[in-house]
């Protein structure tokens, strides 16, 4: 096997497959992904934050055709964005929903020039890991700038980052239980591209 064909093996794992089944797969996953963000609320509340936001922005653009790598992902987050605006009723977008936007937006487009670049799995979980962290650090760096309660200062940010506001749960705890959840969807998405995959490889025809 030369070097170009050994490389071209490693990254085929994580391209999405060529078979016609895969797209309803990846959209109805993507869509479960979405949805649960509300089911959570009502089904795990003990468990802020345990929705895969990040990874449906990355996985959508990584795994999805053309347009719809770049349109689908952002609105299956915007409805389900505004859904819970409305249980929680809070409809007006504030600065920091639009930044939360930017965040998804941002997400969406590494996850396409990552795909086109096919940079093989190394950089497929970097993207959902650096996702994940930088939409950690943005939300609550939010949270730190706009809440009185927050010193303005380096020991106000690494609470805002750590402990959070007394009262409530530690905020490490959201990233916490927001990285599980985009590592569990990436592993399913991945895993059946895979299963995809492997039903689309040609049988050896046998001997008599």
């Amino acid at each position: 096997m030369t070097n170009s064909e050994s490389t071209s093996h490693c990254k085929t794992p994580y391209l999405p497959p060529a078979s016609h089944a895969w797209l309803p797969i990846a959209i109805g996953l993507l869509v479960f992904a979405a949805g649960f963000r509300l089911l959570r609320v009502i089904a795990l509340p003990d468990l802020p934050n345990f929705s895969p936001v990040m990874a449906i922005a990355f996985c959508g653009a990584w795994f999805l055709p053309g347009a719809l790598a770049l349109v689908l992902p952002i609105t299956a987050l915007l409805i389900s964005d505004i859904a819970l605006g409305a249980h929680y009723a809070s409809l007006a977008p504030g600065v920091g929903d639009l930044l939360r936007y930017a965040c998804y937006a941002a997400a969406v487009f590494l996850g396409w020039s990552l795909r086109r670049r096919q940079v093989g799995g190394i950089g497929f979980w970097a993207g959902v890991l650096g996702t994940a962290v930088g939409f950690y650090l943005v939300t609550n760096t939010t949270a730190w700038l706009g809440n009185p309660l927050y010193p303005q200062s380096l020991a106000g940010w690494i609470q805002s980052l750590t402990v959070g506001l007394p009262g409530y749960a530690p905020t490490w705890t959201f990233f916490r239980n927001s990285l599980a959840s985009d590592l569990l969807f990436s592993g399913a998405m991945v895993a059946a591209a895979a299963l995809v995959r492997l039903k689309e490889k040609p049988r050896m025809p046998t001997t008599a």
